[in-house]
């Protein structure tokens, strides 16, 4: 067989530019762990670099390198959902196995890709494209593999968890943070992604289906970002023994409650009160983490850096190395793939073998469970409380605490209420009486809470 894996990575921006600097750094490494040389044999960039090692092919035609013979992995780190898709489609179809970050072309387009992937008898790995340096793909797809997963919830995105943390920490205004976030480079020009949670909604969407075993639903991901909270929240939320995170759910739900709830998969990303002992609570700055709560195992959680060069590249090359071991298996035994039903030295793309995916329905908005902070708005008049407090009992609401800060202007009260979880059709019932109360001054605030028991 072969010693050289011949590696063709698809765009030099940070990422790219971070895969060849951890190869050349690691190469030795590299060689030890794998028994094999890898190389770079071709890049695909639009324009020509200096600083590329001259034995390197540099190429602006894509499909052309995709398709080369001289080329065993194809490293994809383009981005976007179109031309990216083409390219990986291309080289999926002339057998190459492929390594991508793009975790929005997965999240849209995974269940066509893997099984397109399946049929030609190759592998898509995509461990960097949920949360940079942190192996949750692999812990999810491999390490839990004996575990039923009953839900996990994640910081899974830095520039969410820097807004929310430089906010709580030094008392500065969401806008005001998003400004440094995009100086520093965490955030992009339009931040739209980040801050309303569609970048954590396709990796939820990811996870999920992992943990599940359900095909790629992003359509079906509830998402509410961050641009609504105010400090007033966040100061409110500490004195009550929370903090404020970005986070994204996936929770199953087995069987119908005594709230009507109905069995299937939550998926949702928002703002959540968690309490402040947490351990989430505690991963701040730009950091990802992600707890998993299976069984037998319990509560395991995974953190470190979601983002940057040296994360990213580090999970793109173990996803290289992964297929390393792919590539010499064959070379052992080219026949021990040929059946389409046997996933070889491989674990399935979804953890779960393509005929076992399960039809599991994904919940609606409006069932899924959780806690509740509300902040409502009202005169300072007699019998404002019982009102509302009535109005949440009548739907069959519990409270768990209450907070009625002093009168400001105009007589106003701001009154803070925490439930216990209730099923969000109930809810949205009760704020709209609420809001209705002739006693009531503006729109009553919610931010859903989970003990993350």
């Amino acid at each position: 067989m072969s010693n050289s894996i011949k590696l063709a990575i698809l765009g030099l921006g940070t990422v790219g530019t971070g895969v060849i600097n951890l190869i050349n750094d690691n190469l030795d490494e590299l060689k030890r762990r794998s028994g094999r040389d890898i190389i770079i044999t071709e890049v695909g960039t639009r324009r020509q670099r200096d600083d590329i090692d001259p034995d390197i092919m540099q190429n602006s035609d894509l499909m052309a390198i995709a398709a080369s013979d001289n080329v065993d992995i194809v490293i994809e780190v383009i981005g976007g959902t179109t031309l990216a898709k083409d390219v990986i489609m291309h080289a999926i179809k002339n057998g190459k196995h492929v390594v991508t970050a793009n975790k929005a072309l997965l999240a849209e387009h995974g269940n066509e890709i893997f099984a397109f992937a399946e049929a030609n008898n190759v592998h898509v790995a995509y461990e960097a494209a949920v949360a940079g340096g942190i192996p949750i793909i692999k812990v999810m797809r491999e390490a839990l593999a004996a575990n039923k997963i009953n839900w996990l919830a994640g910081i899974i995105n830095g520039t969410g968890n820097f807004i929310m943390t430089e906010m709580r920490d030094k008392g500065r205004p969401f806008a005001d943070v998003l400004s440094e976030a995009q100086e520093l480079g965490y955030a992009e020009a339009d931040p739209t992604f980040d801050v309303e949670g569609i970048d954590a909604a396709h990796k939820l969407a990811l996870l999920a289906s992992i943990a599940f075993g359900i095909p790629l639903q992003f359509d079906k991901v509830y998402c509410e970002g961050i641009t609504g909270i105010t400090l007033q929240d966040v100061n409110y939320a500490e004195e009550l023994g929370y903090r404020i995170k970005h986070l994204g759910f996936a929770v199953r739900r087995d069987s119908g409650g005594s709230n009507g709830d109905d069995a299937g998969i939550e998926l949702r990303v928002h703002p959540t009160l968690i309490p402040q002992d947490a351990l989430l609570a505690n991963v701040n700055g730009v950091k990802n983490a992600v707890l998993v709560n299976s069984h037998p195992l319990g509560q395991t959680l995974y953190c470190g850096d979601g983002a940057g060069a040296g994360a990213t590249a580090s999970a793109v090359m173990a996803d290289v190395m992964d297929l390393v071991r792919v590539l010499g298996s064959k070379d052992n035994d080219d026949q021990s793939n040929s059946n389409q039903n046997n996933h070889g030295h491989h674990v399935p793309h979804l953890a779960f073998i393509p005929e076992q995916l399960s039809d599991t329905p994904i919940l609606r908005a409006e069932q899924m469970i959780t806690g509740y902070y509300l902040r409502v708005h009202a005169f300072d008049n007699p019998g404002v409380l019982a009102d509302i407090t009535r109005i949440l009992s009548d739907a069959g609401i519990n409270i768990d605490a209450i907070l009625q800060k002093p009168a400001h202007k105009l007589g106003q009260v701001p009154v803070i209420i925490l439930t216990l979880p209730v099923v969000e059709s109930q809810m949205n019932l009760a704020i709209e009486k609420i809001e209705k109360l002739n006693t009531i001054t503006d729109k009553v605030v919610r931010i859903r809470l989970d003990e993350l028991a």
